[in-house]
């Protein structure tokens, strides 16, 4: 397998491996590729720590570092995740909060590492992309929700 030419990388305080195989068990097209321990002591770490994980979620490459506690996570960055109907929705927001996370607004939430998930049905993209009325009327629905509501989006859509 060659490697990705341009891969995210993630830093977590000490819980890389954790978190991907919770994305790999959540997400379809994810996996844990490969876990790598550290050949020797380091700042937050000793040798034969988990240092770092390659993974993917929902088909991206990914590196998670076990870096530390210096840096945390914020809504700088988030995995957007397509949904196609209310179920798949539900599942993935569901299972983020569920497992330690947190819920936020307009469809994003957190999970227990901190990174930040927008769980985003694709009836809310399609009527933000059409523009004028409908994207008004939905966006102003979508702003009062925490877990997007497709039956509220919907109806937003037809006025």
């Amino acid at each position: 397998m060659t490697a990705a030419k341009n891969t995210i990388c993630i830093w977590y305080d000490k819980d890389a491996e954790e978190a991907a195989h919770f994305y790999a068990s959540v997400f379809p097209d994810s996996a844990v590729i490969a876990v790598h321990r550290a050949p020797g002591d380091y700042p937050s770490g000793k040798t034969g720590d988990v240092l770092t994980v390659e993974f993917t979620v929902a088909g991206i490459p990914c590196l998670g570092l076990n870096g530390g506690p210096a840096f945390k996570h914020c809504e700088a960055f988030s995995f957007q995740i397509a949904t196609d109907d209310q179920e798949e929705t539900d599942r993935y927001w569901n299972t983020i909060v569920g497992n330690g996370g947190q819920e936020s607004a307009c469809g994003w939430c957190k999970d227990k590492w901190g990174i930040s998930w927008q769980i985003t049905p694709r009836t809310l993209t399609a009527a933000l992309a059409a523009g004028g009325d409908e994207a008004k009327r939905a966006f102003e629905a979508m702003m009062a929700m925490s877990k997007i509501d497709i039956a509220i989006i919907d109806a937003a859509r037809r006025g």
